[in-house]
């Protein structure tokens, strides 16, 4: 029997974040919305305001027998520039964010390792700015936005 935990991580456009996370075996779905904010209900119209307080994200279901949470934090850093505040590439604002938003303490406790494991590498050019928090409401985004580069033929940005 399979054992279905959730994380959810906001790693800037949450568009080739979701198809990212779709690849990873034992990934059972990848959902792109926004946490984080205190607006009920945004659209991503109000989201890009940057009045909300949401961050663009992506909620994961996952089989925790066929992949482990540490294993989907990993992947997380590797998709995205964790030492960058409130922007990845070209998307600038506090919903492109970088955030770990976690579902447990166990999940709390292995994002926040994986922080001091990986800044003590030194293989980043500056500390982590990655936020660990705790996760609320997580609010679907429109349709036109879920699997958005699959639907475009599209495999990345």
């Amino acid at each position: 029997m399979s054992r279905m935990e959730r994380a959810t991580f906001a790693a800037g456009c949450f568009w080739g974040v979701e198809a990212t996370f779709r690849q990873i075996d034992g990934v059972q779905d990848a959902v792109s919305g926004y946490i984080g904010g205190h607006t009920d209900n945004p659209t991503y119209k109000d989201v890009c305001t940057g009045k909300t307080g949401h961050a663009e994200a992506v909620d994961i279901t996952y089989d925790a027998d066929r992949v482990s949470y540490k294993s989907l934090v990993k992947a997380f850093f590797k998709l995205h520039d964790p030492t960058q505040v409130n922007r990845q590439g070209p998307d600038i604002g506090t919903q492109y964010r970088s955030a770990i938003f976690y579902h447990s303490d166990a999940q709390k406790k292995t994002a926040e390792e994986e922080i001091a494991a990986l800044n003590a590498t030194g293989i980043l050019h500056k500390p982590i700015a990655t936020e660990v928090m705790p996760a609320k409401t997580f609010f679907p985004a429109e349709e036109y936005h879920q699997r958005y580069l699959e639907k475009r033929g599209m495999t990345s940005c």
